[in-house]
């Protein structure tokens, strides 16, 4: 039987998938895109919906001032530098463009600009995740270059005797060549067991969100063709997910807003500024592997509801806050000891007064920015936080061009990789809107490398 052939082949339909088969097809690309599952969107339609982009006009509409050299230096700090400079560098060199081809492509973004996890200034660019995938999609199937395959597992890689990956071969033994490369963009393992207790048993108890299709596929492609692999020491989940809500996959970031975190000891046990993946290792070893964030009006009153991890308000409709018009009446609620909650908060107030934290060196809202808040104004509230694994953050080594990598640093011809499945630029922590952002830069990166002649 002849195998169906085109230029490239994406396998995985969320947003790393389908940025790369987009800019592939605009690259002059014929393109076969598989997807596993019914749907297009995986982890991606999932996600909170935010990216962080540097030096955009939304940005400068909302007078805040940053840069792509900025952010590289944010990405290493963050990531406590054992994250690869040239995978950081390439994102923020490319992101820019990848913003304004995005909002080319119908992209729509919030006018909201919010600060987050691993953040100097304001750089969270909200989306709906899930629409974003399905504009993609249209944009690439518009092109009439691409070819959509639902439904249809990848079960492996096709290889010529010199090693070159030159197709891919279907659950079902059918073989579809790639005269020029193929694309793994098929997601994580947080649905994988297996793999999970081999690379994240530390998190065996924490809550897990993934796309179905999180099986590590790409991943154990790329390893049985030698690849590299990075930062498998350092999948993280969020803190900030309720821990017996079942309707709200996303995570609650109060403490970036000026709560404090607390365990059912109703002691602090971090400084909450921090990354939410670091926030997250920290709510793992306390009691329960919960905690709770406590804030007051003031805080509460800064949420905003066009951006998931900051939608208070939707939180506390659902019944999932506990409010109180004393701190001695919330303890009491939560099961924790009055007179410790209240010298707990007590206590911090007097930092924020004195603006020094000796207990954990807390002096911002989150990372490098926002000044610290006083929790003193009634009411206040109490949300149930642990850790949640929306991804495994880890995989495949590739370089600045996408391409997957051996442990000796060559690359394997004619195999490129974008989005989850790949390990290196995320390092020992997060970033807010990283994973969503090297989905789509790195996905376009492939896309044209990957169509270039």
């Amino acid at each position: 039987m002849t195998a169906e052939r085109w230029d490239v082949i994406v396998i995985g339909g969320g947003a790393a998938g389908w940025s790369a088969a987009l800019a592939a097809a605009e690259g002059g690309a014929s393109v076969a895109l598989f997807e596993k599952l019914p749907d297009s969107g995986g982890s991606s339609a999932l996600s909170g919906g935010c990216l962080a982009f540097a030096g955009t006009d939304l940005q400068t509409e909302n007078g805040v001032a940053d840069s792509p050299d900025q952010l590289f230096r944010d990405l290493v700090d963050v990531g406590k530098g054992v994250n690869d400079p040239e995978l950081v560098r390439t994102y923020s060199d490319a992101q820019l463009a990848v913003y304004d081809w995005l909002r080319n492509a119908g992209v729509r973004f919030s006018p909201l600009i919010e600060t987050a996890s691993g953040q100097s200034v304001p750089r969270v660019h909200s989306v709906d995740p899930a629409d974003m995938v399905r504009t993609l999609k249209a944009a690439a199937q518009a092109t009439g270059k691409v070819s959509y395959h639902a439904s249809q597992a990848v079960a492996g890689l096709v290889t010529e005797t010199t090693g070159r990956v030159s197709g891919v071969r279907l659950a079902d033994d059918r073989v579809f060549a790639a005269d020029k490369a193929v694309i793994l963009a098929s997601g994580g393992f947080a649905k994988n067991p297996d793999l999970l207790a081999q690379y994240a048993a530390h998190y065996a108890e924490a809550v897990f969100v993934a796309g179905a299709g999180s099986q590590g596929d790409g991943l154990r492609m790329g390893l049985e063709l030698g690849a590299d692999v990075r930062d498998m020491d350092y999948i993280k989940g969020t803190f900030g997910k309720h821990p017996t809500d079942e309707t709200n996959d996303h995570s609650l970031q109060a403490v970036y807003k000026g709560a404090i975190a607390v365990n059912q000891d109703g002691q602090r046990f971090v400084n909450e500024s921090i990354s939410y993946k670091l926030l997250g290792d920290a709510v793992m070893v306390q009691p329960w592997h919960t905690g709770y964030q406590i804030l007051d009006q003031g805080i509460f009153d800064t949420g905003d509801d066009r951006v998931r991890i900051l939608d208070f308000g939707r939180r506390l409709e659902e019944g999932l806050f506990y409010v109180a018009d004393t701190l001695e009446e919330l303890a009491a609620q939560i099961e924790i000891d009055p007179a410790t909650l209240v010298e707990t908060v007590g206590r911090y107030n007097s930092y924020v007064d004195a603006g020094h934290d000796p207990e954990f060196g807390r002096t911002h809202l989150v990372h490098t920015h926002g000044s610290l808040r006083k929790i003193d104004r009634a009411p206040f509230y109490a949300y149930p936080s642990t850790a949640v694994v929306f991804g495994t953050y880890c995989g495949l080594r590739i370089d600045s061009h996408a391409r997957v990598l051996r442990a000796d640093g060559s690359a394997i011809d004619g195999l490129f990789a974008a989005g989850e499945v790949t390990g290196g630029f995320h390092g020992a922590a997060y970033m807010t809107g990283s994973a969503l952002g090297k989905a789509v830069v790195f996905g376009k990166i492939a896309g044209d490398r990957a169509a270039a002649p």
